[in-house]
């Protein structure tokens, strides 16, 4: 599948996927994060990367590896 387009969507909390093949894809935000062991530093930085790189939050979603990298965000903190 080729991604044209991903955005963040503010209205649901969510990753929106837009596929060439005219696939839509949404991840909501708030489930993709249920269960994750997160600090304040680290829910800061998924949010941050959910609104200015929502293609890399979708990835490490779908991959399986959001809690990977939450701890390494986490054992970035001095």
């Amino acid at each position: 599948m080729n991604i044209i387009y991903a955005t963040y969507n503010t209205n649901a909390n969510s990753i929106d996927i837009y596929a060439y093949a005219g696939y839509f894809l949404r991840i909501y935000c708030g489930k993709a994060e249920e269960g994750l062991k997160t600090t304040p530093c680290s829910e800061c930085a998924l949010n941050a990367l959910a609104i200015d790189k929502p293609l890399e939050y979708a990835r490490l979603y779908l991959d399986g590896c959001m809690q990977i990298w939450v701890n390494a965000e986490d054992s970035l903190e001095l």
